[in-house]
């Protein structure tokens, strides 16, 4: 876990300072409430960059995406990865929605430590989405409330590039709230990912991930809204949360547009600003060793080993962009 001398301090005190400055860049409530038509209600679901808001859209709605998410960095060399996804909704209720998506891949990789180089581009998965609205924001409660549940059978590693059968569940709970009435808006998701996978000619691995994420989003004209989103990630190997491997911490901004009535465009940016990767007993024993045989200070050896970023299990970048059209 991070120690209170490493933690960011002075970005996360950036994140809060661009939320002062935009509660005081909001209009007077009279001044609100004299422009009821400019700013309408707006569904809440892709405001948020990487985190999901909790509307799942109006009964019968049908929407058709495409989005590309975009991993890049690692400890050295080169590293970029872009995972495509062609997206159909469908809502048949106000309380469910129903999602099916074909993803392809591209890796450029050159040069990265433990990964093979690799320039390559292919078709390899499928995944589903259910989502099932719990609490409707509205009069009778302040925030919406919203599981889903999201499996994928994937072909290729999505990040190293290799063949493999991997099939994965994504399970999250996502809420949000507005601060102004459609004007500044905040979301929190928790989400539990746990993953079963087999490369070639080797025995089944267990993983899992869990996060938390929460973002602001404030429209700055009825039609455009900007925010910024804080992500924590922690990475574990066997899905029951037993042994840890790493975790990252991604601070970034947000961009949303409302391109016509039925068409948007939602954009995400992370960098990431603190984590570590683990660092197993044998490791750190022969480290130990290793440095008092030589004359140096275990101590900052062992340090070396600690390092800021968890570069292996996540990168230092993350970025999203998903241009939508509703029928």
């Amino acid at each position: 876990m991070f120690s209170l001398s490493q933690f960011p301090w002075r970005r996360v005190g950036f994140y809060l300072t661009l939320v002062a400055t935009i509660f005081e860049a909001i209009p007077p409530a009279a001044a609100q409430d004299s422009l009821p038509d400019q700013f309408r209600e707006i569904e809440t679901k892709y405001l948020f960059g990487f985190t999901t808001g909790s509307d799942i859209g109006l009964e019968g709605e049908k929407e058709v995406s495409a989005e590309t998410i975009g991993r890049f960095g690692k400890r050295d060399g080169t590293f970029r990865a872009l995972e495509h996804k062609l997206e159909f909704e469908f809502t048949p209720t106000q309380f469910m929605q129903f999602e099916l998506g074909l993803l392809g891949t591209s890796h450029r990789i050159h040069g990265v430590t433990d990964f093979d180089d690799r320039n390559r581009s292919a078709f390899d998965r499928l995944s589903g989405e259910f989502r099932y609205l719990l609490i409707g924001r509205g009069p009778s409660s302040p925030f919406g409330l919203t599981l889903s549940f999201e499996p994928t059978v994937a072909l290729i590693d999505d990040a190293t590039g290799e063949r493999l059968r991997r099939v994965e569940t994504e399970f999250k709970l996502s809420a949000d709230t507005e601060l102004v009435p459609n004007r500044l808006f905040l979301a929190v998701n928790a989400l539990y990912e746990p993953e079963w996978v087999r490369l070639r000619f080797e025995a089944l691995e267990r993983e899992a991930t869990i996060g938390l994420s929460t973002a602001l989003a404030f429209r700055i004209t009825p039609d455009a809204t900007v925010g910024s989103e804080l992500q924590y990630r922690r990475k574990y190997e066997g899905i029951g949360l037993r042994h840890f491997e790493g975790e990252a911490l991604y601070l970034g901004p947000t961009l949303y547009v409302q391109l016509t009535k039925k068409a948007f465009l939602s954009a995400g940016w992370a960098t990431q600003i603190a984590g570590h990767e683990a660092v197993d007993r044998p490791e750190r024993a022969a480290t130990w060793i290793e440095a008092i045989d030589a004359g140096e200070d275990p101590i900052a050896a062992l340090r070396v080993h600690h390092r800021r970023f968890d570069l292996k299990n996540f990168e230092r970048y993350r970025a999203k962009l998903k241009l939508g059209f509703e029928f």
